[in-house]
């Protein structure tokens, strides 16, 4: 069943970044994706493609001082675009978790859509880098992204030696949780899923 389109884009102008995001949370995983981060885009590519959800994502930041704020200004963006592409949230399923393994790794995700943000994270990396990448950008990816989509989320790898295994898993399980959570559950389209009747916090 698919009513209004759950779609919508997102532009952010600051000092030191540019970001334009759009979604798409019917789509087919679609992603097209430019950060000028490698190791971030080939990440944000396993979580649009496992979640489903068709994503495109234009950044420019100032990775002259390093790629903080980039990373941290598209979680922003993504994260306002997927609550405005989802309105009132009626008629999703809104509760998913999941164990995703990869290799030597096993990563737990599991989500409330609940228009309360909270980030629980259990992640360590057993080293300070991914090539060029910051192992700490992970999570404040994820901040950033739960914060603004209005998502309870909780992530913890179980164990794993692999940073760059790590990090995938913590995608990909998310990816998979918002696929069920935000799908749309026939029997209940109309209706928002809580006994409060809205999720807008």
């Amino acid at each position: 069943m698919r009513g209004m389109a759950r779609t919508a884009e997102i532009t952010r102008t600051t000092n030191e970044t540019k970001v334009a995001v759009s979604v798409d949370l019917d789509g087919t995983g679609r992603y097209d994706v430019s950060t000028g981060v490698g190791f971030f885009d080939h990440m944000l590519e396993q979580l649009a493609r496992h979640s489903l959800i068709d994503v495109t994502v234009r950044a420019e930041g100032d990775l002259h001082i390093d790629q903080h704020h980039t990373v941290e200004d598209v979680g922003i963006a993504l994260g306002q675009a997927l609550s405005r592409a989802l309105g009132d949230r009626k008629g999703i399923a809104r509760y998913a978790s999941l164990d995703l393994a990869m290799d030597e790794t096993l990563t737990r995700a599991a989500v409330d859509v609940s228009g309360r943000p909270f980030l629980v994270w259990r992640v360590t990396f057993a080293r300070p880098k991914i090539g060029a990448f910051d192992t700490e950008l992970v999570r404040e990816f994820f901040q950033a992204f739960a914060q603004n989509a209005g998502l309870t989320l909780h992530v913890t790898n179980h164990y794993g030696e692999n940073a760059h295994h790590v990090a995938e898993t913590c995608f990909k399980a998310v990816a998979r949780v918002l696929r069920t959570a935000l799908a749309i559950d026939p029997r209940t389209a109309g209706e928002i899923p809580s006994t409060k009747g809205t999720l807008a916090g």
